[in-house]
């Protein structure tokens, strides 16, 4: 799969996020690259493939609400790792969703366990 393609995939992903969880999503970067470098796996202590990272004050942890960081926070969803487990088009969709959907669990303050409940683990 293109990475034009992929990328579309991701927009439209971001597009099915309802509207008013939309609205809460401010001063946030989505981007994709092609794999994490070996700092970012290093940092994070990474055992598995790593399809995504969201890098950022979650809102539940910002002093002052959500207008009080500078800097914007960053989803990154990791191409490679999801096409090499992806065998079709569908799969790939479906995978880009979820890592989109775990990301941004992150972003709104949610831990690894209360994402895992939730399906996106």
């Amino acid at each position: 799969m293109s990475r034009r393609e992929f990328v579309r995939l991701l927009r439209l992903a971001y597009s099915e996020v309802p509207t008013e969880l939309r609205k809460t999503l401010d001063n946030l970067d989505v981007l994709v690259e092609e794999w994490p470098d070996v700092e970012t796996i290093d940092s994070i202590g990474s055992e598995g493939v790593l399809f995504g990272l969201y890098s950022g004050v979650p809102l539940t942890e910002r002093e002052g609400g959500p207008a009080a960081v500078a800097l914007p926070d960053r989803i990154t969803i990791y191409r490679q790792p999801i096409l090499r487990i992806c065998q079709t088009r569908a799969q790939a969709k479906r995978e880009i969703s979820i890592t989109l959907w775990h990301e941004l669990g992150h972003y709104l303050g949610l831990g690894e366990e209360d994402l895992e409940r939730m399906g996106y683990g």
